[in-house]
């Protein structure tokens, strides 16, 4: 596998060149600094703040029970013009009921900043048979069905494996 460097791509094509500051290292983007911190207080919805003990478990420790070879998804659709709000409306409560599912053991539900209505999900579960009985429950086909009068086009979705170290 190739690792690209700051100035080059792994597997051809562009990347972006940092800016140099003029002691010559890389300036670090501060605002993806502060999407990664906000999507770690997301991941732990504030509870390591209100709850010390989940704090002193140590950084990491939420990863433990997503195996490698788990099934991850990350999925996106696009509200139609002027759909945006409904989209939204009808995509919140899906957290509460995923997260809830014994089989999730990752969901999120992100919307872009630059681009109001751009919804992607990042979801993890066991095995690729619990993914598919999570889009048979009747509350994800409901949210499917709506789709047609508030989504430019379908659901677009990459199914990927997760890798993990082996267990020690």
């Amino acid at each position: 596998m190739a690792i690209a460097s700051d100035d080059e791509p792994a597997s051809g094509g562009t990347r972006h060149r940092p800016e140099r500051n003029p002691s010559g290292g890389a300036r670090r983007d501060w605002r993806a600094r502060l999407r990664i911190a906000a999507l770690a207080l997301a991941a732990m919805g504030g509870h390591a703040m209100m709850n010390p003990s989940l704090a002193q478990d140590g950084p990491g420790q939420g990863y433990r029970k997503v195996a490698g070879g788990a099934y991850s998804v990350v999925a996106e659709v696009r509200a139609k013009p002027g759909r945006a709000d409904e989209l939204r409306a009808a995509t919140l409560p899906l957290i509460d009921l995923v997260r809830s599912d014994p089989k999730n053991l990752v969901y999120f539900l992100q919307e872009n900043r630059e681009v109001p209505g751009h919804f992607v999900f990042y979801e993890i579960f066991a095995s690729v048979e619990d993914f598919e009985a999570h889009n048979a429950m009747p509350y994800v086909q409901a949210w499917f069905s709506r789709l047609p009068e508030l989504a430019d086009g379908g659901v677009t979705v990459t199914r990927m494996e997760i890798i993990a170290p082996s267990p020690e």
